[in-house]
């Protein structure tokens, strides 16, 4: 029997709450640790159970001493040591869990079933359970996730209708302050949707808007549309020169001033003409107006050599933008491949396994109502048994026929109940079939248990008719009932020595359905 590995269940979860069953629970069922209902039951080797998560968490530092040992003061090492090297899965348990009737703890849920039903279709997906939202941590109904998550969550992300940035809900006002393609209307005009990048260029050009006029500087205080500042100027001239006049007055007298007596002459009515000196200087200043205006224009050039270079990375960079945007919708797409992929392996996974096991069960399978079970390596799984790694175990199904009850066996061989350490003990198990819907319940048909005396002289037999009003023949709902037999079904003094029941270290058990009546 394989040991459990703590590697085997990184996801394990504690205990399922008490307050799931629908009956009183046994003890038998409680976890040692977390005392709840055993959620994958391990037993460790001194017969004390454990949810798996809970048994993990005991050992990950090491071996510990079992408490409820020192609890039941049975305490006795090594055998009261947990270890997971000595601990195993206790299927029984699981299979006897897996039956009990449960209901859902939330509030205004009626679910009911069994708790493998729980575990498998209804927990952590029940709509009434309230859950905490991931990005704005408060308590909501898990029916009501999606909703929240798009109209209610505070904390939820956004995409801008108008430029696609992802914000925060919160600074979806903050956003559309300084958002580029936010949509304006010009007061002026009165045109609607106008991007706020375009908005600057639209009140220069805009026909409506109003500005200051060019002469403003000079002291013209009118404000006008941009569709008549023409028709202001040309009206305005005479205005304007007048403004203009003090200021020419004001630089010619500062000039005079600066130029000095004598250095400007009248010539007989032809003009004005320089005083001499006058080449010297205007030599100078044309030779200095040459190098500006070269400087100038070799700094035209060089202005539009950096421009044509930013248009070039411009459409690279656009070039880029799109293969990137090209490549993660590859990406995505491939992702999306590998993702069903692997829910299609994991599906044949499963359908392969369900294939298995109905193969092992058709290679020993019959539709009589009698089965020959043969149990070889016996010794060793005595030993298993009274070591308590493998107290139980399960024979193939057998039917009554084709279509009739679906039946196992249940052999413990260090015996169960009050047949423990001195006799083998045999149960008869109704299990869950694909007919059942057909078949008369409660189950009523003798059952006779043989463990075979292979020289053919005197078979031990027991046999019993089921009492219809217990649960273990009524009709399943889970894999199996709960088993019912024989727990003195033979002295294991009787399989000691040159037993004729045990050769060649194997054993036979024989059940007989009577089908009187079927």
């Amino acid at each position: 029997m394989a040991r459990i590995s703590l590697v085997d269940c990184p996801n394990s979860l504690p205990g399922i709450p008490l307050s799931v069953l629908s009956v009183p629970m046994e003890n038998k069922y409680k976890c040692q640790q977390c005392l709840q209902v055993l959620r994958r039951p391990v037993q460790a080797q001194c017969g004390h159970r454990f949810c798996v998560h809970c048994f993990k968490q005991l050992t990950s530092s090491g071996p510990k001493p079992c408490e409820a040992c020192r609890q039941e003061e049975i305490y006795e090492e090594p055998i009261s040591i947990l270890n997971s090297n000595e601990a195993f899965p206790d299927n029984a348990a699981g299979r006897e869990i897996a039956s009990l009737p449960a209901r859902c703890l939330n509030q205004s849920c009626n679910w009911t079933g069994s708790i493998k039903e729980y575990e498998a279709d209804h927990e952590g997906r029940c709509e009434f359970e309230r859950i905490q939202c991931e990005a704005c941590q408060n308590s909501i109904l898990r029916r009501e996730k999606d909703r929240h998550n798009e109209r209610e969550c505070e904390a939820r992300t956004l995409n801008c209708k108008y430029c696609k940035v992802t914000f925060n809900f919160k600074e979806i006002k903050a956003h559309d302050e300084i958002c580029v393609k936010f949509p304006l209307q010009c007061k002026d005009c009165g045109k609607k949707k106008i991007p706020r990048e375009k908005f600057n260029d639209h009140i220069k050009t805009c026909a409506k808007s109003k500005s200051a006029c060019p002469f403003s500087e000079v002291g013209c205080k009118s404000v006008i549309e941009n569709g008549k500042l023409n028709d202001h100027e040309h009206s305005s001239t005479v205005e304007h020169l007048r403004l203009l006049l003090p200021m020419v007055l004001s630089v010619a007298r500062t000039r005079e001033e600066a130029s000095g007596p004598g250095e400007w002459q009248e010539d007989c009515g032809l003009g004005l003409y320089r005083a001499p000196g006058e080449g010297a200087l205007g030599a100078a200043a044309s030779s200095q107006s040459v190098d500006l205006d070269k400087k100038v224009s070799a700094l035209e050039n060089i202005v539009c050599v950096l421009n044509r270079e930013v248009e070039r990375s411009s459409v690279t960079l656009e070039a880029f933008s799109h293969q990137h945007r090209l490549d993660q919708e590859k990406i995505e797409n491939l992702s999306n491949k590998v993702r069903q992929l692997e829910r299609t392996l994991t599906m044949r996974d499963l359908q392969l396994s369900e294939t298995e096991q109905l193969v092992r069960e058709l290679q020993f399978c019959t539709y009589d109502g009698i089965f020959v079970w043969k149990i070889y390596d016996f010794s060793r799984r005595r030993q298993d048994a009274v070591a308590g790694r493998t107290p139980a175990m399960f024979s193939p199904a057998f039917y009554s026929s084709k279509y009739g009850y679906k039946m196992c066996l249940r052999l413990y061989l260090n015996g169960d109940g009050t047949g423990r350490g001195t006799h083998l003990s045999l149960f008869f198990v109704i299990m869950r079939g694909k007919c059942d819907a057909l078949l008369k319940w409660p189950f009523s048909q003798k059952v006779t248990l043989m463990l075979l005396d292979q020289n053919n002289r005197e078979h031990i037999i027991d046999a019993f008719r089921p009492d219809v009003t217990s649960t273990s023949f009524q009709k399943p709902i889970s894999e199996m009932n709960i088993a019912s037999g024989c727990p003195l079904f033979c002295p294991l003094a009787k399989l000691a020595g040159k037993s004729p029941y045990l050769r060649e270290d194997t054993i036979f058990i024989k059940a007989i359905v009577d089908l009187t009546g079927l």
